[in-house]
């Protein structure tokens, strides 16, 4: 039985606390949907923000919401190198250690002295499609994608839940390197 699961490309963005959120917009300010993610309750605001390293900037980075527990930066190698800051691959949440940014927005700015992440690639299994495929929280599996370089990712990260939708995620750098985009499918290989 082939394994296959749909592709989401994960351009630049950024996870923010509610105190952030307030600190960047105005007190009580709450984040505007402009359309729903993959995975259920999750969404692309209306909001963006700019990041600043030691060497540039991204002047519009998309706020996804809902506001979370602390304030993360996700973005690839490339655009890493590009704003001078050298984060490490980790999955989402796990922020210890990490190197910190400033995040301006309308109403003022922030520095977190960590939160920014190289998202390890991931799969969001529902419960129902990880006990099908006989496979466990935070497994490590392979995945073939196909597009007109195709290649095989290891250490492709499963996380399982019930409260997520099948979903494989990689970053631009991941996704251009395979032509890859989101709405492929990709295969997980034994």
């Amino acid at each position: 039985m082939m394994k296959q699961v749909p592709v989401g490309v994960s351009a630049r963005h950024i996870h923010l606390s509610q105190e952030h959120v307030e600190k960047l917009f105005g007190a009580g300010y709450q984040l505007t949907e402009m359309k729903p993610l993959s995975q259920p309750g999750q969404f692309a605001s209306n909001e963006t923000v700019e990041v600043v390293g030691t060497k540039g900037s991204f002047p519009k980075v998309r706020i996804l919401g809902p506001a979370r527990s602390r304030t993360q930066l996700e973005i690839s190698r490339t655009d890493a190198f590009s704003i001078g800051v050298n984060p490490p691959v980790r999955e989402s949440g796990n922020i210890a250690g990490t190197p910190g940014i400033t995040i301006k927005g309308p109403a003022g700015e922030v520095t977190i002295e960590e939160g920014v992440i190289v998202a390890a690639r991931h799969i969001h299994f529902h419960t129902s499609d990880a006990e099908k495929w006989n496979i466990a929280d935070k497994q490590l599996l392979k995945v073939r994608l196909g597009g007109e370089r195709g290649m095989v990712l290891e250490n492709v990260v499963a996380r399982v839940s019930p409260d997520f939708a099948l979903d494989m995620h990689i970053d631009t750098d991941e996704a251009n390197a395979a032509g890859a985009k989101t709405g492929d499918m990709a295969e997980i290989v034994e």
